[in-house]
């Protein structure tokens, strides 16, 4: 006789996972754009990632030297003797890289998604600003899911008045235009990433702070809730401990079509020109960019929205794949 090895509930959520054809699809696309992210100065840069030179090693992409300050490296490259060599990265421009003779080309060779108005590269502008996008995702969503774990936790574990004044606080802040608000606040604010991640944290936590509340409401009511406070738990370490790992799952879910949105809502913030400030890259700024030449620059249309498409689709995708799997529907049928 065989025993049936439990896989516990996260195997049974990855187990279905698996098995969502669409939502691996979109893991792997995911998990391509945080390596592209990641390794962006090992794909687009106009420095060498190893150079030999004069006998010695040299690892521009990551570390700077004195010694070749202001070097254009494409140049030293043509200059290099028997013995030295230089290894660039399969993109060989930077993404504030400007060529006033190579102003608004097409995708050639040379470069493979085309120039823009300043002559930049639009690929290298395209593979460094995932890592923007990415960034402002998460952050923007771990602020909006820390607000709506405190707010939302509060809420569903003491109930009562303090449920009825928070859930007052929701319902007002449901009242706003998110999109709107946040154009308003920015226009009084400095431009810089950082803001623009506090400025969409601050006002997309209410999803996050009901779905946190409805579950804390359910669990407060379970016996092994009350003995964790029968043995002497202060309220924070109750909810915190025992609470808050028993609700990720739905939040979860949440969380992916956060990003999204958060990664949407920047880049319509740079193409209204309130998103991330020059010469910094963006794939709102490059689509930003379309408008006054798009009647023939469509390469400037095409790849950054093309870009945006997937990546909000990917997530989007994801997270209905991870809400099916722990739907308990789904959990029990084989």
């Amino acid at each position: 006789m065989t025993e049936t090895k439990s896989v516990g509930y996260w195997g049974s959520v990855w187990q279905k996972l698996k098995k969502d054809k669409l939502a691996m699809t979109a893991l792997i696309i995911v998990l391509l754009l945080f390596g592209i992210a990641i390794f962006q100065n090992f794909l687009a840069d106009n420095k060498p990632i190893i150079l030999k030179y004069q006998n010695e090693y040299y690892f521009p992409v990551l570390f700077r030297y004195n010694e070749f300050f202001g070097t254009d490296f494409k140049e030293l490259d043509k200059e290099l003797t028997k013995g030295d060599f230089a290894i660039f990265p399969p993109v060989r421009y930077s993404p504030t890289e400007n060529d006033l003779l190579s102003v608004l080309t097409p995708p050639s060779k040379e470069h493979l998604f085309g120039t823009d108005d300043r002559g930049r590269d639009v690929l290298s502008r395209m593979i460094h600003g995932a890592r923007i996008s990415l960034s402002i995702g998460f952050v923007a969503v771990g602020i909006a899911a820390f607000i709506g774990f405190i707010l939302g936790g509060i809420a569903g574990y003491y109930g009562g008045k303090i449920d009825f004044i928070v859930s007052r606080l929701f319902e007002v802040m449901m009242t706003f235009p998110v999109f709107f608000l946040i154009l308003t606040i920015l226009a009084f604010r400095d431009p810089s990433i950082y803001n623009i991640m506090i400025v969409i944290g601050a006002t997309s936590w209410t999803g996050i702070a009901r779905l946190i509340r409805g579950q804390f409401l359910q669990l407060r009511k379970l016996d092994y809730v009350d003995a964790a406070v029968a043995l002497g738990g202060n309220d924070w370490r109750v909810m915190m401990k025992h609470m808050l790992p028993n609700s990720l799952a739905p939040v979860l879910v949440d969380i992916s079509f956060g990003i999204a949105g958060a990664i949407l809502v920047e880049s319509g913030l740079s193409f209204l020109g309130f998103g991330v400030p020059p010469p910094e890259p963006s794939w709102g700024d490059i689509l930003s960019q379309s408008q006054r030449y798009v009647d023939f620059a469509w390469w400037l249309v095409l790849f950054p929205g093309a870009a945006i498409f997937v990546t909000v689709t990917s997530f989007n995708l994801l997270g209905e794949g991870f809400r099916n799997a722990i739907d308990p529907k789904f959990l029990g049928s084989e």
